[in-house]
């Protein structure tokens, strides 16, 4: 990967310049800056940034300069970027499954809170963990949300199950919580308030004052030209917690990743051919920034520009989209419409490809190389 900054705040001034590259990656700090005070300024409680979605350091210095204080954790790797950029960062270690040195490396570096949804697991961080630590309780519903994905499948316990683990934190003499994810790109409000339902059920029925509950990521973020609203889940949160904790109410955390930089990155790549039955493949696809297509479906783009930078402005048409590797599943998993007039040698732009792009490149068949913009607008 190869870090530039320019002095231009429109990515198709840049690529007009630089012809040498097939696709590159343009990060616009302001806007993720902008993106986190949205967040601070609406969600009730702390916001904690989910590090998995994009673990670029500069994502990393731009959060903390919005005032991002927390952060989301899941291995020693992340917990050692985070020192060494933000070394007084409060760390949330919430991956519910580690090996007992990686929640010895945690603790040797200050790390006091963490996740976990099952017995096995609970008793290793009971053998380890100071006293006072946090130990929040991941739990899940079976209630489908409307959710791109469901993370259920893999990770939380069963309300019924979740009220013995919480029992057992807190008569080992833990901080005890309660965390919940209620699926990626949750846009349905009421699944918060299910959720936050159930947690005030599990603390009833496990005898326990719940210090904090973790809402999880989740939250949407856009993949065409709307924002979701994220205000209706705000006020879920707030409403479920006045309803439901109406005494003592606990604290409320939330770990979002996608919501918070899907918007500040926006990718460009280079048409390498147009096949005769309309077909077009691309520089890049989901061995590279794209890997996430097969899971959330397609993104189409936000518009075309030939190599000089200038739109192209014909009438759409459906096209199947294929990445540059030999592999067939390399396709975007839907057609999407690009211009007629598109040619071998433009430019597609894809927006809000600043989550779970940077990680999840590989190296298949040689491609994945790209370069890095930081759009920087003239003073």
């Amino acid at each position: 990967m190869e870090m530039r900054h320019a002095t231009v705040n429109a990515p198709e001034r840049w690529l007009a310049h630089h012809p040498e590259n097939d696709v590159v990656l343009f990060f616009d700090p302001s806007r993720l800056q902008t993106t986190a005070r949205r967040f601070l300024a609406g969600f009730p409680g702390l916001v904690s940034y989910a590090v998995k979605a994009n673990p670029l350091p500069a994502v990393i210095d731009n959060l903390a300069a919005a005032g991002i204080t927390a952060f989301d954790v899941a291995s020693p790797a992340e917990i050692d970027l985070l020192r060494a950029r933000l070394p007084a960062a409060v760390l949330h270690y919430n991956n519910p499954v580690r090996a007992a040195r990686e929640t010895d490396h945690a603790i040797r570096r200050g790390v006091r809170s963490f996740a976990v949804d099952d017995g096995a697991e609970l008793e290793k961080l009971v053998a380890r963990l100071p006293a006072g630590a946090e130990i929040a309780v991941r739990f899940k519903l079976s209630a489908p949300s409307a959710a791109a994905y469901d993370f259920a499948s893999k990770f939380g316990a069963s309300p019924e199950a979740a009220v013995a683990l919480l029992a057992r934190v807190a008569a080992a003499g833990f901080t005890p919580s309660l965390t919940f994810h209620p699926g990626t790109q949750c846009t349905d409000p009421q699944a918060h308030a299910r959720h936050l339902a159930a947690a005030a059920d599990i603390a009833r029925k496990a005898g326990v004052r719940l210090a904090r509950i973790n809402v999880g990521g989740g939250f949407p973020a856009p993949r065409g030209e709307e924002r979701p609203p994220l205000a209706p889940i705000f006020a879920a949160l707030r409403e479920g917690l006045a309803v439901h904790f109406p005494d003592t109410p606990p604290a409320l955390l939330c770990e979002p990743g996608r919501a918070l930089v899907a918007e500040a990155f926006t990718a460009a790549v280079r048409v390498r051919a147009l096949r005769s039955d309309g077909a077009v493949f691309l520089a890049d696809g989901i061995y590279g920034l794209f890997a996430e297509l097969p899971l959330v479906g397609s993104l189409a783009p936000a518009r075309a520009v030939d190599a000089s930078g200038r739109p192209r402005r014909a009438p759409g048409r459906s096209a199947r989209l294929f990445g540059p590797t030999c592999d067939s599943v390399d396709e975007w998993p839907d057609p999407v419409p690009v211009p007629e007039d598109l040619a071998e040698g433009d430019w597609l732009l894809f927006e809000n490809m600043g989550a779970y792009s940077l990680p999840t490149v590989t190296r298949f068949n040689g491609y994945g190389d790209h370069a890095l913009v930081t759009l920087m607008p003239p003073a």
